[in-house]
């Protein structure tokens, strides 16, 4: 089936809803546009590097400026409640609460808005319209991405529960969008907000007005909110950013309870050669977490393409998209992507049979030998006590310490020029220059990765090289050059 068929579903899909004005309008149009970027993407030519931006890989809100809502927590709450058809025996998601209020945006803010929220509505509720209600319902935590056209990103957060009431019912999420990435912060949010749901839904605006108006921390500080809930009073709640910044979003304690310290590594091979991978699950806290961790094993680069850590039900076509992918998808779907071939599809299933459903065969070989075994022995030094902040200072170390290693040499294979004149990378001499010979093949193919040539893209803009990474590779040199100068005195 081609991309056209796929737009055609979506269009026809768009149709047959009441709330859609004849697909010409609504979330389902901004679907489509994710499929189109995937055809363009496809075909467009790789050797012009001014082109190669992110796409869009899921539906696109429009609020505000990025600029305007940086400094907030968050843009706004809804509450999500599946609501029976009439006359039909199936359930459809619709929004039963949202702050702040439509009303208080511009009229046309108001009416993009709209449209944009309906999309949200399958990110929350994945599964489609087959839901019944329930008497027990364990509650989970989970995110999704959501990329606009200009490659800014706005991060999803939802949690499923099991509303308060008696006899069976279906359950219902709540759902945060924000600029900001930080998983830990805005499941304390959420435990906040839940606990004033089951008091009165009344009790949420004060606290998220409270929230809203609070500027948001810098990494390691706190910010706190003052909150009255009856009977218990004001009560003041810490929020804490975690003091790594770009590991905030992260907990990797999911990716490796359910894979073993080989099958990461082998995943991670596959990621960083920008290959297509499935990750299949019955849990949608699992897929996210699970997707967001493996992102994360490839700083300081960062995936640029397609990226859904749940897919809808109504988008699950994308699986044939011919472009590179990380997609998280509901193990019910197996069917539906196990006829593709030339991925990876990893089962996170406790206890599955073959983590590796369908696989190239090569990933065990595609990272050099001696670094594997390097990164196996730091993988050995995390705890199976320790703490999350822990474990993420455990394993970013040494995936950050494996990029240290094969291509840390890149800042002497930059010319710079004069005038403020952006730097020339010497892609010849920085291959020539690996360290060890073993690595060379391992290098080539990773410096024709989409991630390698934006990371590039910016080092030549950049005068000068700061952060985490360069900290690292300037300890490198350093120990290499004290290792060099003690074997020659000995």
């Amino acid at each position: 089936m081609g991309y056209k068929t796929i737009a055609k579903q979506l269009a026809e899909s768009a149709k047959m809803s009441n709330e859609v004005d004849a697909g010409d309008h609504g979330p389902m149009k901004l679907l489509t546009t994710m499929f189109s970027s995937l055809q363009e993407k496809f075909h467009r030519d790789r050797s012009d590097r001014d082109s190669t931006l992110p796409r869009p890989t899921a539906p696109a809100l429009a609020v505000t400026s990025a600029q305007d809502q940086s400094h907030l927590f968050f843009e706004y709450l809804v509450v999500v409640s599946l609501r029976k058809k009439r006359g039909e025996g199936t359930y459809e998601p619709q929004i039963t609460y949202q702050f702040p209020k439509l009303a208080n945006m511009r009229r046309s803010q108001r009416e993009e808005e709209e449209k944009s929220l309906k999309a949200i509505l399958l990110f929350c509720f994945p599964e489609g319209v087959n839901w019944a209600p329930l008497t027990e319902y364990t509650s989970e935590t989970f995110s999704f991405v959501l990329t606009e056209v200009d490659g800014s990103r706005r991060n999803g957060y939802c949690r499923r529960l099991l509303p308060s009431g008696k006899g069976a019912r279906p359950p219902e999420a709540y759902c945060i969008i924000s600029r900001v990435a930080c998983f830990g912060l805005f499941s304390k949010i959420f435990d906040e907000v839940e606990k004033r749901r089951q008091i009165s839904m009344a009790m949420i605006y004060p606290f998220m007005q409270s929230l809203r108006e609070a500027p948001f921390p810098a990494p390691g500080n706190t910010v706190k909110i003052k909150s009255f809930i009856p009977e218990s009073g004001t009560e003041i709640i810490s929020l804490t950013r975690p003091l790594d910044s770009w590991l905030e979003h992260v907990d990797f304690r999911t990716l490796f309870r359910c894979l073993t310290d080989e099958e990461v590594l082998r995943v991670f091979a596959s990621t960083v050669l920008e290959r297509r991978i499935i990750f299949m699950a019955d849990e949608l806290s699992t897929l996210s977490q699970v997707l967001h961790a493996v992102a994360a094993l490839l700083y300081p680069f960062t995936w640029q393409h397609t990226f859904i850590s749940i897919v809808p039900s109504v988008l699950i076509d994308v699986v044939m998209a011919p472009t590179p992918y990380l997609l998280g998808v509901q193990k019910n779907k197996l069917d539906d992507v196990i006829d593709q071939s030339d991925m990876l599809i990893v089962d996170l299933t406790e206890g599955a049979e073959n983590t590796f459903i369908t696989c190239i065969g090569d990933e065990s070989t595609i990272l050099p030998e001696k670094l594997q075994e390097e990164l196996l022995q730091a993988l050995c030094c995390r705890k199976d006590n320790s703490t999350s902040e822990e474990l993420n200072k455990v394993v970013s170390e040494a995936f950050l310490s494996f990029f240290v290693k094969t291509v840390g040499h890149f800042p002497s294979h930059v010319n710079r020029r004069s005038g403020g004149q952006p730097g020339v990378f010497q892609i010849k001499s920085f291959c020539k220059a690996s360290e060890p010979k073993a690595s060379r093949h391992f290098v080539k193919r990773f410096i024709q990765t989409q991630m390698f040539d934006l990371f590039i893209q910016e080092v030549e803009r950049q005068p000068t090289q700061e952060g985490f990474f360069h900290q690292k590779i300037a300890e490198y040199q350093e120990s290499k050059k004290k290792e060099k100068a003690k074997r020659g005195w000995l």
